[in-house]
């Protein structure tokens, strides 16, 4: 198996508003949103893999020589290496190295115990709702649980502790619409849903944006307006969904 090689760019750790050259861009100079330099490498590599740029077994540099190649950090390609594992196009072991061991992401992704696709098909049915008897319902409390839990989200910058915390959320508005089959299911597919939003935080870079509609679902049930509560909740799935199906290319 051959090293895979990258061509030498140079990006910084900021965010960053063009587009580098990787390999296999043929519009390096075409402006795009903004995104971090880990989302850019890791758009790279995930091209290259892809493109059968190398074969599946290939073994990657090492993060010191993939961190000179592209001008960042170790800690960048650390985290853009991270995202390629937890969509099955690589495997790192330990002492060992970064292995290709697929050249597409899967048609779905596994969740802890459950699919992306069964989440995303089951979560409107039972947030959605869970949401509107909150706003209608929740305890003094349990209000005051909600803001606690959304206030350290907004300050939170370890993404493992901000992870619980957005599964905390959830948890507490289904507890907050007084229906404990909502309650229990929710809390039945906690692990689930921290493994959907450490992904979509790897990957898509969704925790500031999780944040702005976790406040929005806040304000509503906070006012008690049952039907923006439960409209604030079906814009923050319905994002968590077309993020979902733009990393699995869909």
């Amino acid at each position: 198996m051959t090293r895979a090689i990258f061509k030498s760019v140079n990006l910084s750790d900021s965010r960053t508003a063009g587009q580098p050259e990787f390999p296999g861009n043929t519009a390096a100079h075409t402006p795009i949103a903004r995104i971090s330099a880990a989302e850019a490498v890791f758009a790279a590599l995930r091209r290259a893999i892809e493109g059968g740029q190398f074969d599946v077994g290939t073994k990657l540099s090492s993060e010191a020589t993939l961190a000179a190649q592209y001008g960042v950090s170790r800690s960048v390609i650390r985290e853009a290496l991270r995202s390629c594992n937890t969509l099955g196009l690589t495997m790192t072991k330990t002492g060992k190295g970064t292995f290709i061991v697929a050249n597409k992401v899967a048609n779905d992704l596994t969740l802890g115990q459950y699919s992306a696709r069964d989440l995303n098909e089951a979560r409107p049915h039972i947030e959605i709702p869970a949401a509107g008897l909150a706003a209608q319902r929740r305890t003094d409390e349990e209000l005051e649980h909600l803001k606690d839990i959304v206030q350290e989200m907004l300050s939170e910058n370890d993404p493992e502790a901000w992870v619980n915390l957005d599964a905390s959320f959830h948890s507490a508005v289904a507890r907050a619409s007084g229906n404990r089959v909502f309650a229990s299911v929710v809390s039945d597919i906690r692990e689930a849903l921290a493994h959907q939003s450490e992904t979509l935080n790897l990957v898509a870079d969704r925790q500031h944006r999780s944040d702005d509609e976790h406040v929005a679902v806040l304000n509503a049930i906070e006012a008690g307006d049952s039907e923006a509560a439960s409209k604030a909740m079906a814009a923050h799935l319905q994002a968590v969904s077309v993020a979902l199906d733009t990393i699995l290319n869909k």
